[in-house]
Order: structure tokens, then sequence, then C-alpha cells
């Protein structure tokens, strides 16, 4: 399949994906708070996206794409060598992280971004 838009295009739309502060975050930001948890808190490997330190739990809103969803994840088409690189990786990190949190006494919950409505 070839992409549609061209390689600046591209290269823009690229650059505008954000690694905090996403909408699936977002849209339960409130919720979470009410919860007790924090959002993006300092000084927790891994940086979860919500955590209770008093409680020890991690909270990880994963996006389908950049996680490997085995739900709805399709490999890329377009640069597929460096992206595929880069979503194993993401994907071998999210384990070495959670099992790092684990073996330190925390709870660690992880939550697709189609879970979010």
């Amino acid at each position: 399949m070839v992409d549609v838009l061209t390689k600046e295009q591209r290269s823009y739309n690229m650059s505008k994906i954000r690694s905090s502060k996403t909408k699936p975050e977002l849209k339960i930001k409130q919720l979470m708070r009410s919860l007790g948890f924090l959002y993006q808190p300092k000084g927790i490997e891994g940086k979860p996206d919500f955590a209770d330190k008093e409680r020890k739990i991690a909270v990880f809103v994963d996006g389908c794409f950049w996680h490997k969803c085995p739900k709805h994840y399709r490999k890329p088409v377009q640069n597929r060598v460096f992206w595929l690189k880069k979503i194993n990786q993401n994907e071998k990190r999210d384990k070495k992280v959670s099992k790092a949190l684990k073996k330190k006494g925390w709870k660690v919950i992880r939550i697709w971004e189609h879970d979010i409505k």
C-alpha cells in the first residue's frame, strides 16, 4: 500500500504525535485523580501515566500502534524496518518496566487506548 502523503507531510504528522498528555490519558485523568492517583508522577521507574505511591499502583495507558496491541496493531507499510524495530523495543521495554516494578512490590496495570471510551 502506497502512502497518500508526501514524505514532508508524513514527517509533519508524525512530529505531532505526543508521548505524554495523549487523548486517552486525558480522558481518564479526572477519574484517576478522584481515585487518588497522581498524573505523570516523577521518580517512578518507567514513567507511568498514573500512580498511587502509597498503595504502590502504577497505571500505563498504552497506544495500540506504539505498544503492539494484539487486537488492533497493524504492521506499518512505510519505513517498515525502522517502525518494526521501534515498536519491538517498546514492547520489550514495557515488559522490562513491568517486571522491575513488580519486583519492587508495585502492582502494574496496563490499559489499552481502545478500552478508554
